[in-house]
């Protein structure tokens, strides 16, 4: 069976499925993102001096990381949009993502939920959904899709590694193995400029689900969304206007997107 991890960030992948990845056998990983925000304060605390040093540095985490899952760089496709801004690229990330999946013809795609949490995880939820969406119209082979859990906003606070509810989801919670959490504590370690956000998140359990029906001109949960309580600058509402146009963009729309999953 052909698996295909779509992440936001080069790390997502290893914070929520780092203990399947160990499993999984020639895994294809796809990064939306670069990891480097224009805001450059994350890389000068790291005494980064400019965006590319950032990009670079994350990609060198990277390889690190997956080199002690055994998967070796020529497994990763980087699509590599700028950090915080997948969201003003959806109609041409799910074209992109499409193109891959014809490529690649996977069995499984694991991805994001649509929650709030990240405005990037949202856009790359969407754009795996719509590239599926795009792979059903063209009569194309449509693999099954599964998410991780990630965060979300709940009563204010964050809530890591539960999904939001929904009903008629089969959530599988799998509980690493000591060998399985010593090899994803050596991974997460390779991430050095992420220690403080990756510190936040269990290392013992990992949850997985198939993906439900997202309507994303709707918002994943009623009150603020997670990153509209912090400095994304991305309200909920602008984000679904840009997941409509894009919608619009590709011929989709909500209801086709529902078929679809």
């Amino acid at each position: 069976m052909t698996f295909v991890v779509v992440a936001a960030h080069p790390d997502d992948e290893t914070i929520s499925a780092g203990g399947r990845l160990l499993c999984l056998e020639n895994p294809t990983i796809i990064h939306v993102t670069d990891g480097a925000p224009r805001n450059m304060l994350d890389a000068a605390e790291h005494g980064l001096a400019t965006r590319d040093d950032y990009a670079r540095a994350r990609r060198a985490e990277l390889t690190a990381a997956l080199a002690i899952a055994g998967i070796g760089m020529e497994r990763r496709r980087a699509i590599e949009l700028v950090d915080q801004e997948a969201s003003f690229h959806l109609a041409e990330l799910a074209i992109t993502l499409a193109e891959i999946l014809r490529e690649i013809r996977p069995d499984v795609v694991l991805t994001h939920p649509y929650e709030g949490g990240h405005p990037d995880h949202d856009a790359t939820a969407f754009a795996v959904h719509a590239a599926r969406g795009l792979l059903a119209r063209a009569g194309d082979p449509v693999p099954a899709l599964l998410e991780f859990a990630s965060y979300h906003d709940k009563d204010g606070t964050m809530s890591v590694f539960d999904f939001l509810p929904c009903d008629d989801c089969e959530v599988q919670t799998i509980v690493l193995s000591g060998k399985e959490r010593e090899l994803k504590r050596r991974m997460i370690a390779c991430f050095v400029t992420q220690q403080k956000t990756l510190a936040q998140f269990p290392i013992e359990l990992e949850r997985f689900r198939p993906a439900p029906p997202y309507d994303f001109t709707q918002p994943p949960h009623a009150g603020a969304l997670f990153y509209e309580r912090h400095d994304f600058g991305m309200p909920s509402a602008h984000w679904r206007a840009l997941a409509r146009e894009a919608l619009e963009t590709l011929g989709l729309s909500a209801n086709n997107n529902r078929r679809f999953v």
